[in-house]
């Protein structure tokens, strides 16, 4: 069973280090370990800001197997999940709030990746369902390479409820599906506040969650092999809204 309460790989580590949103417990890197410029910044940084941190025998690593750690190992506290109702009523970090919705995604990797391109492109916060659902654990964290430090991760009971908060509170949204009325590209993600839903492969998003949307797109596809990665999928969505919302502001990088 994965321990939820490390972090893990020489990027994660230094992610964590650079953001005060998780509380490091302990750090460990391995004595055996070739010194590089990261491991340097990992141990400068960790003195810098007072975390404990000590060089230990390989050995100490071996209940570690099966996992990518690079020789580096933070202990920390567990993620702090935000409320939704706490996210409504703060700023966002443009005119208009970006969401990103994962309906049924179990596999960690997946939901790392997500997190990792919504980073990037400048969204807002990441909700996922308390039941059925992959949570934030090491493996996400090592995925996201840190970047789910940088954005409000919000764990809800019900998806359903959740989007019918949304919509309250003056969102538009827009769920991807195979069958979807309209190409992803012609929807206007400009202006508004929206919330981008996204289902896993096998299940696609739910039917309540469909009847909810105000949007239903497509990915289009030109053969019978017609089933993205979510992740991917994901990050085909997430840029277009980007790459509009740019083109109408004089936002630039």
């Amino acid at each position: 069973m994965e321990n939820n309460n490390i972090i893990y790989g020489k990027n994660a580590v230094l992610e964590l280090l650079k953001n005060e949103k998780r509380s490091i417990n302990k750090l460990v890197i391995s004595k055996g370990l070739n010194r590089d410029n990261k491991i340097d910044e990992i141990v400068n940084l960790s003195k810098a800001k007072g975390v404990m941190f000590q060089f230990v025998p390989k050995e100490k690593f071996l209940q570690y197997k099966g996992i990518n750690h690079q020789g580096v190992i933070a202990y920390v506290a567990p993620i702090e999940y935000v409320e939704l109702d706490d996210f409504l009523s703060k700023e966002g970090k443009s005119d208009y709030k970006k969401i990103i919705i994962l309906d049924g995604v179990e596999d960690p990797h997946n939901l790392g990746s997500i997190i990792r391109t919504a980073v990037c492109a400048g969204f807002d916060a990441v909700i996922i369902s308390q039941h059925r659902s992959t949570l934030c654990s090491a493996t996400v964290e090592k995925t996201s390479a840190g970047a789910i430090n940088y954005i409000d991760i919000i764990k809800v009971n019900s998806l359903v409820n959740a989007v019918e908060l949304l919509k309250k509170s003056d969102f538009w949204v827009i769920a991807a599906e195979a069958d979807g009325k309209d190409n992803y590209f012609e929807v206007d993600y400009t202006g508004m506040n929206f919330a981008i839903v996204m289902g896993a492969e096998h299940s696609g998003v739910s039917r309540t969650l469909k009847k909810q949307a105000d949007f239903l797109v497509k990915i289009p596809m030109f053969n019978e092999f017609n089933s993205l990665n979510v992740s991917n999928a994901t990050s085909i969505l997430i840029y277009e809204a980007t790459r509009q919302i740019m083109q109408k502001s004089t936002f630039k990088i």
